[in-house]
């Protein structure tokens, strides 16, 4: 790997004492303030990558500073996950594997399986996070398997895991060759951290220690990853937390694991695909999660973007808006997208879920896998929410 992307003499940070709170008070007061909604997606924004594939989380290839990586003629490649169609699209989940995509002035292309077959450690592949080097070939991935390579029934054990890939143009277009040194990264620390099989595989009540998403800090040049996680210790089923590491080495091999950054204890089980992008010298932390993981007896929130905000990326976070919801899915259609991620443009990419639907209906179920049209953010401190299409 090009040595050049990750040059930092920034020792790790101090642990954090305890993790910020995303509280009951806080989701109960969405009621009483206004909060932006995407705009209501319909049949023209529902184009399939491919026909015969379904996709659904999203990543660009970054660079260090979190910018999609722009290759020749204003070419993006990104990763999503993929799977055949089924007719229950939550089956999607137990054959999941990372896909390779470009993207430039004509729209997507899908280019196939990002990693070699045989190579991954897991039954299936769920999300992370990849850097390419300045040298434009040299990329890690970092990316979460889960399960275990060859399992008769698949568990959802949750692993963190790199590896390096050197990026090619061939006559087919872009292609990652020459897979190599799969190494497991942050290995969980049970004193904070819940194991990550503890649940059961029902939808909403599994465990979390996935979705490695890298950050490099501008301000001293660290670099970190953020990782959905459960709290070891809680009496309550709805547990989620984000976790964090910082690198030890320059080469992102070596990490240490710190205690959790954002808590929702008592109040939320899924904290996915949680990031940090800096912004106005304000670090913002942003995370997906849907109405059906909050604890029942409520209060509950809408399927949405939420987040926090801090001037330290080790503590003193507090929610956006007051209450940590960024954005919601309109009410006409409570599960339209999902899987937000925000670039540090402020763009906002995501996956067409359940559109056109109020949830109730026949369609309920109807599954658009596919990108969902780019959302433009607006940051004001601790204010946050939509202008509208990007």
């Amino acid at each position: 790997m090009d040595r050049t992307l990750t040059r930092s003499s920034a020792s790790p940070v101090p642990g954090i004492s305890a993790p910020g709170r995303w509280t009951t008070e806080q989701v109960r007061a969405i009621g009483d303030i206004r909060h932006d909604a995407a705009p209501l997606i319909g049949a023209e924004h529902v184009v399939p990558v491919t026909a015969d594939l379904d996709i659904w989380d999203a990543w660009p290839i970054q660079n260090a500073d979190g910018t999609p990586a722009v290759l020749d003629g204003d070419v993006t490649l990104w990763m999503a996950l993929g799977a055949p169609q089924f007719p229950d699209p939550e089956a999607r989940h137990g054959h999941a594997r990372i896909h390779l995509l470009s993207r430039d002035a004509g729209g997507w292309k899908h280019l196939g399986p990002a990693l070699a077959d045989g190579f991954s450690p897991g039954s299936r592949e769920w999300s992370g996070s990849a850097l390419l080097a300045p040298d434009r070939t040299s990329l890690i991935l970092f990316f979460t398997a889960t399960g275990r390579r060859g399992e008769a029934t698949p568990t959802f054990e949750q692993r963190l895991f790199r590896a390096e890939a050197t990026l090619a143009y061939t006559d087919q277009g872009y292609r990652l060759i020459d897979w190599r040194a799969l190494q497991e990264i942050i290995a969980r620390d049970p004193a904070h951290y819940m194991a990550s099989d503890a649940g059961t595989g029902a939808v909403g009540t599994i465990k979390a220690y996935r979705d490695p998403a890298y950050f490099r800090d501008p301000m001293d040049g660290s670099h970190h990853i953020f990782f959905a996680a459960s709290l070891a210790g809680s009496s309550s089923a709805f547990n989620g937390a984000v976790g964090s590491a910082i690198a030890r080495d320059d080469a992102l091999e070596h990490w240490q694991i710190q205690p959790p950054l954002i808590s929702a204890d008592t109040l939320n089980n899924e904290l996915e695909r949680p990031h940090v992008i800096l912004h106005d010298g304000l670090y913002y932390l942003f995370w997906s999660t849907q109405t059906h993981v909050f604890d029942p007896v409520g209060p509950v929130g809408p399927t949405g973007l939420y987040g926090m905000v801090s001037e330290r990326l080790s503590d003193g976070w507090r929610p956006l808006n007051g209450t940590g919801l960024v954005f919601a899915n309109p009410s006409e259609a409570p599960k339209q997208a999902y899987s937000w991620l925000v670039l540090p443009d402020l763009q906002v990419t995501s996956f067409i879920d359940a559109w056109g639907s109020d949830g109730k209906d026949a369609d309920a179920k109807r599954f658009g896998a596919t990108f969902a049209p780019m959302l433009r953010l607006r940051l004001d401190g601790d204010s946050a929410g939509l202008t509208g299409l990007a």
